[in-house]
Parts: structure tokens; C-alpha cells; sequence
């Protein structure tokens, strides 16, 4: 399947998708009317993809891009993160990385409000 990404990324979310037992068989996807910015162009495509993954109950609409191509990527590559967090919890890649991003928050308050008193 030809997503309109690189060969390493497209075969990164196939090994993702086949490390967390997601096939291609058990995905339900439908094509619709993308809403928002894009113009005129997203007036008359139907580039916004709706996933629905069976077994899971997960579904996920993306219209993150005006090609429906990536679309299918983007769709595809977030339901393996939701599936990654209903099974990995807090060690999740997306947890993971939240978590930096909430400590580094934390620090920056704490150097700012150090910098305050002096």
C-alpha cells in the first residue's frame, strides 16, 4: 500500500502495526468530506479518513492533511498509539513522552520563579 510517505516510515508502521497484531483485514476504513481550512479543494475531495478497527472498537477520523494518501497514514499510525496506551499503560511511548514534556514544564516554572527572587 503506497501511503505518499518514504519507504522507512511506511515500513516502520507496518512493523508497528504487525508488533501489536493490527491487520489490515480487521480495518473497516470510509472516505468523507474533510471540513475546515484547504479551501475549495476540500469542498469537493473526500480526503478525511475514518478508521474503524473491529476487534478493538477504536475509531479514528483524520484529516490532518489535504492528500486522503497521508490521511491513511496518520489514521493508521494513531490507532496503533491508542492500542499502544490500552496496553501498555504508562509505558506507552506517547505516556513516555507526555511525561517529558510535563517535567520539563515543571522545571522551566521552577527556574523562572528562582529568577523572580533574585
Amino acid at each position: 500500500m503506497d501511503f505518499g510517505v518514504t519507504q522507512k516510515k511506511q515500513d516502520e508502521l507496518e512493523k508497528r502495526m504487525s508488533l501489536l497484531g493490527i491487520q489490515e483485514k480487521d480495518i473497516e476504513e470510509k472516505f468523507i468530506r474533510s471540513s475546515g481550512p484547504g479551501g475549495q479543494h476540500v469542498n469537493k475531495t473526500s480526503s478525511c479518513v475514518q478508521l474503524r478497527h473491529v476487534p478493538s472498537g477504536h475509531e479514528i477520523k483524520m484529516q490532518k492533511d489535504r492528500t486522503q494518501r497521508l490521511n491513511r497514514y496518520y489514521a493508521r499510525k494513531r490507532l496503533c498509539e491508542l492500542i499502544e496506551e490500552e496496553k501498555l499503560g504508562k509505558q506507552s511511548p506517547a505516556s513516555l513522552k507526555a511525561e517529558k514534556i510535563r517535567k520539563q514544564k515543571q522545571r522551566r516554572k521552577r527556574r523562572s520563579k528562582q529568577k523572580e527572587t533574585l
